[in-house]
């Protein structure tokens, strides 16, 4: 009984402000109030034109004070990333087309249409020749801007260069496992139950001799200017993403099912620094999938080098398995027999 009687003083209360509204309507028309309103239409009608303008102004303001702090202000760091920039600045030149012209037709209509004693409203209700316009023409528009992505897409997922160097890249809560193939140039087996956070962070099988020489870092990848580089991509847990910013590239890290992108490094960290002007740059890989109360600190960082310092940067790592197996580190055992020689030779 509440409800109904709920429902019936708010069903009241509509009709009286229904009742009210058309009264003070009919009240203005007796008064004379046309003539204001008409004016207030004009008024708001330049106002629009105002507003334009000062919209258009006020954009344009913003690109200008904002675009050094975006990406787009300095190249892609990729060779291939320039594929996304260009496909990139093609959307924007289309949209912002569009944009800006359906905003000014818009706001001119308005002033330009307003009411007048002297111009009658002409109705239609169909239009075959608009129809093929407002759909032909989106549709051709866009089905060209997805052919130019989906090329772009195969490219950067499909087959690399066969000098391109390969790492693996493993997603984990919270951060990022990176992995590369020893002398054999191939990657050694893994098994997710023997994942270990403080011996095998990977689930390497050891048994496998061609794990034996992988490198197996945490948080910062290593990559060569000028080479290609493919990046098998998973994940430890959860889905995460390999966001490459500066690279133009993103890719899902899925658990159990691999993913592929690759990319041809165009500068040096250190061109990148001068080029930037920030001494402190960085090459960035972000997780851009949600994915945890972590996830805001789920950063790595990637170092491009020249190929002379890359190879002495490797040339100072330690394979995985020896820093799992010390004792088998033929480096922690030369001490001692150096050792033994010495006591048989004073012998």
């Amino acid at each position: 009984m509440t409800m109904f009687l709920t429902a019936a003083v708010v069903v009241l209360i509509f009709l009286v402000i229904f009742q009210i509204a058309k009264a003070s309507e009919y009240v203005g028309i007796l008064k004379g109030e046309e003539k204001t309103r008409k004016e207030t239409n004009k008024i708001n009608g330049l106002l629009m034109v105002v507003f334009l303008v000062f919209g258009l102004v006020g954009v344009w303001y913003c690109n200008h004070l904002l675009f050094d702090k975006t990406l787009l202000a300095h190249d892609a760091a990729s060779v291939e990333g320039a594929r996304v920039d260009s496909m990139l600045w093609v959307t924007l030149a289309v949209t912002g087309i569009v944009f800006i012209a359906t905003q000014v037709i818009l706001f001119w209509f308005s002033y330009r249409y307003q009411e007048s004693d002297d111009r009658k409203v002409f109705y239609f209700a169909h239009s075959n020749k608009l129809e093929v316009i407002w759909t032909v023409i989106p549709a051709i528009t866009l089905t060209v801007l997805v052919v130019i992505g989906l090329r772009n897409w195969f490219l950067f997922t499909g087959e690399p260069p066969k000098n391109a160097m390969v790492v693996e890249v493993t997603g984990k809560q919270f951060g990022w496992i990176f992995r590369y193939p020893g002398k054999d140039a191939t990657f050694g087996k893994k098994y997710y139950k023997n994942i270990d956070n403080a011996a095998n962070t990977l689930g390497l099988i050891w048994d496998d001799q061609l794990s034996h020489d992988d490198l197996v870092m945490e948080q910062t990848m290593y990559l060569i200017k000028g080479r290609p580089v493919k990046l098998v991509i998973g994940s430890r847990d959860v889905i995460h993403d390999v966001g490459l910013s500066h690279f133009r590239m993103k890719m899902d890290a899925v658990p159990g099912i691999p993913t592929t992108m690759w990319f041809t490094p165009k500068y040096t960290t250190a061109e990148m620094k001068e080029i930037t002007g920030n001494p402190n740059f960085q090459f960035e890989i972000s997780c851009d999938q949600m994915c945890g109360n972590g996830h805001y600190s789920m950063k790595g960082v990637i170092e491009v080098l020249d190929q002379e310092e890359y190879d002495a940067k490797m040339a100072g790592q330690k394979p995985y398995y020896l820093s799992a197996f010390p004792d088998k580190d033929p480096s922690n055992t030369a001490p001692a027999a150096d050792t033994a020689v010495k006591v048989i030779a004073k012998l």
